[in-house]
């Protein structure tokens, strides 16, 4: 009875948590903590630079790496600063993938701000840590302290570990 009780109180529990799960959900991303001032390397089949908005487009299988963390894409806008000292701002496009580590998220489109240390994935999110996945719509990550807050339409599966 004791067994069928514990049961019981497991799945309510499980039941009563998924509306929090699917409000939103933080999760860590990535093994290390990623240093936003390391350089930024760029490969691409294609560039355009535009002077006069003080940006430059990189297309066809765009590959950018910083530090341990590898981003691709089929477009990347770069935005500059106005002071025209680096980079203030990426703008992924097209089956974007991020890889930090083990973790892996794909989206439609993911914005990389560079001095605020966030990236953020928008559009069909889904991330993979070993064995779990994750979706939603938006994934918000702090680069510097590798956390990542997931909101809209949370799902995920969650293993309850026993066997019978």
């Amino acid at each position: 009875m004791t067994y069928i009780r514990s049961l019981i109180a497991s799945l309510l529990m499980a039941i009563l948590a998924a509306p929090l799960l699917a409000q939103g959900a933080t999760v860590a991303f990535g093994t290390i903590e990623q240093d936003t001032s390391l350089p930024v390397e760029v490969t691409a089949d294609n560039l355009s630079v535009d002077q006069a908005t003080g940006t430059a487009v990189f297309t066809g299988n765009v590959l950018i790496g910083q530090g341990a963390m590898r981003l691709t894409a089929e477009r990347v806008e770069v935005v500059y600063r106005a002071e025209a000292e680096g980079i203030a701002k990426l703008e992924a496009t097209g089956g974007v993938t991020l890889v930090s580590g083990d973790d892996a998220a794909e989206a439609d489109r993911a914005d990389y701000d560079i001095d605020a240390g966030t990236l953020v994935m928008t559009g069909n999110v889904l991330l993979t840590q070993g064995g779990s996945a994750l979706s939603s719509e938006q994934m918000t990550i702090q680069l510097e302290d590798g956390t990542a807050q997931m909101s809209g339409r949370v799902k995920t599966i969650l293993q309850t570990g026993s066997g019978n």
